[in-house]
């Protein structure tokens, strides 16, 4: 007999809340989406920088759709799968967008900086609230995989399976450098106004053009030019406003779309959040934080990641630990961990379910 699958979205209120810096946050709640049979295993999915708790979605197709929902890779008839809003997010969970109820009127820049860290105890105290003790396994990718490897090392008793993807330890120069560029087109924007902004009115263009940044790192130039080559629009405008080139169009459009479902502040905080992660820090040398590390890893990279190359992933868990490490090879750059689950979803499902012997993913 098949297991009735819930699905609910909703808040948790966590009531108040430290963060690292020692700044309290009162009245904090956290976003979620919970799909899956009640007294089946939990499996916690960490989202990426611009996601958002629906991971599968109801009404419309969640961001992760193609690798978990019923007969899926993580199968939503054998697991429960919770996705939480990242705090400082602007989906539901307390962030810049929210009313502080101190002063009853929006954080905004008046928000404090939260770090990865701050993320995941958060997500560990709405679990709390939630009556979930423990969790089968934490996956995520990007921002997503950074609050992984901190599960690990906070809560080493906590999961039984970790799968970070598309991570380093920490943030490189590279990435920080083109998140700097990110951060400079927002705070110049006439509109940002040091972040006090009307929220209906925020910075468009500074956001829109950070987001064209960002897509430039999550792609390969291979990607690109197979996508798009040199292939021209059909505008008839000559000037230096209007997309020449289809792949201008392509930023452009990617752009805009952030901009209807994103606030500027977030990404800001959200941005911050990543360059300072380091999940070393005041914690002392890499391998024995991985040895220290109680689940089962799997640990999986993407050919042509710019801003977390994999080879730094594998480097993480060859020096302290036994986990595997898989690279997949694409054209995806960076994004891989966003489509072609084809190539490593099975992997996934070997790991979360114990099954051996997959076929054609080594």
């Amino acid at each position: 007999m098949e297991r009735e699958t819930r699905y609910e979205a909703q808040n948790v209120l966590i009531g108040s809340f430290t963060l690292e810096s020692g700044e309290t946050l009162h009245e904090v709640e956290l976003a979620y989406e919970h799909v899956g049979p009640e007294d089946a295993p939990v499996i916690l999915v960490c989202h990426a920088l611009t996601g958002n708790q629906y991971t599968i979605g109801d009404s419309e197709p969640g961001w992760w759709k193609g690798l978990i929902g019923k007969d899926g890779y993580i199968d939503t008839s054998e697991f429960q799968v919770i996705t939480f809003n990242v705090l400082g997010g602007c989906n539901g969970s307390t962030g810049p967008l929210s009313i502080n109820p101190v002063t009853r009127e929006r954080y905004k820049a008046d928000f404090p900086f939260v770090s990865v860290r701050d993320m995941v105890h958060s997500q560990k105290k709405a679990l709390e609230v939630l009556g979930i003790d423990h969790l089968h396994a934490v996956i995520g990718g990007s921002l997503g995989g950074m609050q992984v490897l901190e599960w690990g090392a906070l809560y080493p008793d906590g999961m039984e399976h970790l799968i970070p993807l598309a991570v380093t330890p920490s943030l490189n120069t590279y990435g920080i450098a083109y998140n700097a560029i990110s951060r400079f087109a927002i705070t110049n924007d006439p509109d940002w106004k040091d972040g006090y902004y009307d929220p209906h009115h925020q910075p468009t263009s500074g956001l829109a053009t950070a987001r064209m940044i960002g897509m430039i790192s999550y792609r390969t130039d291979e990607m690109f030019q197979k996508k798009f080559g040199r292939a021209a629009t059909e505008t008839s405008e000559e000037n230096h406003k209007e997309a020449k080139y289809e792949v201008e169009s392509y930023l452009h459009y990617q752009g805009n779309k952030l901009v209807s479902r994103f606030d500027a502040n977030s990404y800001l905080y959200l941005l911050r959040a990543m360059d300072t992660h380091d999940i070393s820090k005041g914690r002392g040398n890499l391998t024995s934080i991985i040895k220290n590390i109680k689940a089962s890893i799997l640990a999986i990279g993407f050919k042509g990641d710019l801003i977390y190359p994999p080879e730094d992933l594998e480097k993480l868990f060859a020096q302290a630990h036994s986990s595997p490490f898989y690279l997949i090879n694409t054209k995806f750059g960076h994004d891989g961990f966003l489509v072609e689950f084809d190539k490593w979803g099975p992997l996934i499902k070997e790991q979360v379910t114990l099954t051996k012997n997959i076929e054609g993913v080594k």
